[in-house]
């Protein structure tokens, strides 16, 4: 579960968007994950968009951080059908493998409404955790194309959002509110120029357990914030960094590298 949980928070950190044309697209990015300022994981990030169907596809090798973060790997996957300024979730994959144990989950979407969803192994329900009820179902997208913003521009009107996100596990909301502009100047990041600082509020409401310190923290956090950047003249966006304060130190994203 906690091996999940991590891949929970680093596919936050990944939120990218899709072009507005109809062009076939097949771009990719590339990031480093820190916790306290000491690398732990890398993650590449494919995108595709052939104009009618869209895929995202995130890989991550976790390097671990003593009894903290655990060692290991992850692989999410999202696709859906595409248009001009929308993306529609059809299925959600995730994986991951640490200290010999693997966490699969499966979901199905229609429309906006989760059509089905398998866990292996299940979570076992206990005294704390908040049941899923079925209208927690509905309304919702998976946590990676949750986040991507087709469409827009490099203005605080790409932080205006509020999103419902089922994970196959969770169910939990966010709010996005525009938070500054900034000039991404560092030689050594995979960007240089504009960004847009959105900050993330989350907001949880079933299948979490009342006793997670992880689920407590980023409900209460004011500190989740991500820097979005165009990804060259696709006319989408990808996140140049991400921050979330932790009780552990910063957990932090940046961008090393694109390819579009």
């Amino acid at each position: 579960m906690t091996q999940f949980r991590f891949a929970t928070l680093a596919a936050l950190a990944l939120f990218a968007s899709l072009p507005t044309s109809a062009a076939e697209i097949d771009a990719k990015a590339g990031y480093v994950l820190t916790l306290g300022g000491i690398d732990i994981a890398t993650m590449n990030v494919d995108l595709t968009d052939d104009g009618s169907r869209y895929s995202l596809d995130l890989s991550a090798n976790v390097a671990g951080l003593g009894a903290m973060v655990a060692s290991g790997t992850a692989k999410a996957s999202a696709s859906g059908s595409s248009t001009s300024n929308r993306l529609a979730a059809r299925a959600f994959s995730l994986e991951t493998r640490a200290n010999g144990d693997t966490f699969d989950v499966d979901v199905t979407f229609s429309g906006r409404d989760v059509g089905s969803f398998k866990v292996e192994p299940p979570i076992l329900d206990n005294y704390d955790r908040v049941p899923l009820e079925r209208r927690h179902l509905t309304g919702v997208s998976d946590f990676l194309s949750a986040f991507v913003f087709k469409g827009g521009a490099l203005d605080k009107s790409l932080c205006d959002r509020r999103v419902g996100i089922f994970t196959g596990v969770e169910r939990f909301n966010i709010a996005m509110r525009f938070a500054g502009t900034d000039k991404a100047t560092s030689a050594r990041t995979g960007y240089q120029g504009p960004v847009v600082l959105c900050s993330v509020d989350y907001s949880p409401v079933s299948g979490h357990f009342t006793s997670s310190e992880i689920t407590n923290y980023l409900a209460d956090s004011d500190r989740i914030i991500i820097w979005y950047a165009p990804l060259g003249p696709t006319g989408y966006f990808i996140p140049y960094r991400v921050l979330l304060g932790t009780n552990m130190g910063d957990l932090s994203m940046v961008l090393t590298g694109m390819r579009f």
